[in-house]
């Protein structure tokens, strides 16, 4: 590998494990010739920009007896080989990338390997190798149609009859209602029956979990034989789920706050990963507390798309808030309550009106909406949150997957650059819900009062999850 350029360098000397560095370089050269070092300039989402070594080359991926070469880019940050590299496909002019379990919209690479980055455990050639073998289960790559006859050769032209690992085509595919709802008690009790209720499910297993505190409850279900309804103890019974809905909590008596989350962050070490790996295409909705950082904890355990991880976090408040606007103060705009699921939440109103078709927009705080919407708010503050309501949220952000609504609901989602947000937490924002997980509505320019309460929550969010075990 050839690290003798000048402007190679130069960008090496600045990283903080340079000697390392260079070892880690030189293994990769000798396993994985063909990706080459080269120069950039990264932009963050924070919008900071930083030269870093990037990695250029194609990863030979086999599918039905052909090779297919599948150009990736990945980006060295300075501490690497400590950090994970952020990895991206780089699609040519003829190639379309296809959205799923390992890779975005946007071509950024999602890997169990990279969530659970531990050097020198963890490298770049076995990443490398984790790569291809995903692609090859799942190519994310497709030929992009000119509506022209097409060699039957060329780049994966049989995504067109893909079959999913099941064997089941993507046609029957979308038809997959099943959701699997994780976690006993009156939480767990409470979503399962508002899905029954607000969801067409072809199946619902409801797994009680045995460690949990909130377990319990499941025998009903048992003895009065609810159709399509299946009770397990297993998490093998949540496999090909479209939606899972994990509610599980494991409160310990110790006084530390950290040391109560951290019971929760073990617990879910025995079931996030096990749903995911069962479940690979589901969306995740997480309802277990502390929200916002138990969705984050279980982003970071499954390996899955952040799109495919949120939590329930402040959608109840939000329908709330609309509903009291619409009724109460004759508004007619939907609303929503994003942040922290604490008192740093604040309330925001749509550009547009309920029955416009168009996707809404989140309206720039102005003095004249601003009243209107801390009075509407106030209004909610009254009401608790108890479980058959949180349970009836639940189904609704449920169903907006099932069927593919297109609902903007605030959830709990990665809010990594959003709104000049630049540190890697989990807050409540404006999504839009359907079959491929969540869609952040663009961010918007608060005002003093709200943009420093989402400040405080981020510097208390990273605080706790730099204290947690992962």
């Amino acid at each position: 590998m050839d690290l003798s350029s000048e402007k190679i360098q130069r960008i090496l000397s600045k990283y903080k494990f340079h000697d390392v560095a260079i070892e880690e370089l030189q293994k990769i050269h000798r396993i994985y010739p063909g990706m080459k070092p080269t120069t950039g300039t990264y932009t963050f989402s924070d919008s900071t920009q930083k030269d870093l070594i990037r990695l250029i080359g194609n990863l030979p991926v086999k599918y039905e007896g052909r090779t297919y070469n599948f150009p990736v880019l990945l980006w060295l940050l300075d501490s690497f080989p400590f950090t994970p590299p952020i990895c991206f496909l780089r699609p040519t002019a003829n190639m379309v990338i296809r959205e799923g379990k390992h890779v975005d919209a946007r071509g950024r690479i999602f890997l169990p390997g990279l969530s659970n980055w531990d050097h020198p455990k963890s490298s770049v050639a076995g990443l490398l190798t984790e790569m291809i073998a995903k692609f090859e289960e799942d190519p994310p790559l497709s030929a992009k149609p000119t509506g022209e006859d097409k060699d039957p050769h060329e780049l994966l032209a049989f995504v067109s009859n893909f079959k999913n690992n099941d064997g089941v085509g993507r046609n029957q595919n979308q038809a997959n209602y099943k959701v699997s709802v994780i976690g006993g008690g009156d939480l767990g009790m409470a979503s399962v029956m508002s899905i029954l209720s607000k969801c067409q499910v072809n199946k619902l297993v409801f797994i009680d979990v045995a460690e949990s505190s909130t377990k319990g409850g499941s025998t009903d279900l048992e003895i009065f034989s609810l159709p399509n309804v299946e009770v397990s103890r297993d998490y093998s019974a949540s496999a090909g789920s479209r939606v899972v809905v994990v509610t599980a909590n494991a409160w310990s008596s110790e006084q530390s706050y950290v040391s109560v989350v951290q019971t929760n962050v073990d617990l879910y070490r025995g079931i996030i990963s096990n749903v995911a790996r069962l479940s690979p295409n589901a969306v995740m909705i997480i309802a277990s507390q502390p929200v916002d950082i138990m969705t984050h904890v279980a982003w970071r355990q499954s390996g899955l798309p952040p799109t495919h991880v949120i939590g329930a976090g402040c959608n109840l408040d939000s329908m709330r808030l609309s509903h009291t606007l619409d009724i109460n103060l004759n508004t007619h705009k939907p609303a929503w309550v994003i942040g922290e699921l604490s008192d740093n939440k604040v309330p925001v109103m749509s550009n547009s009106g309920l029955s416009a078709g168009a996707q809404p927009e989140i309206a720039v705080g102005s003095n004249s909406v601003k009243p209107l919407l801390d009075r509407a708010f106030e209004m909610t503050k009254s009401k608790g949150q108890r479980s058959w309501s949180v349970g009836l949220s639940i189904a609704d952000i449920t169903n907006s997957v099932l069927k593919d609504k297109k609902k903007a609901h605030s959830v709990s989602t990665l809010a990594q650059g959003w709104g000049g947000i630049g540190s890697e937490v989990f807050l409540s924002l404006p999504c839009i819900m359907g079959a491929s997980g969540s869609t952040r509505l663009a961010g918007v320019s608060l005002g003093p009062e709200e943009d420093s309460k989402l400040r405080d929550s981020v510097s208390s969010l990273s605080n706790l999850m730099s204290q947690l075990k992962i």
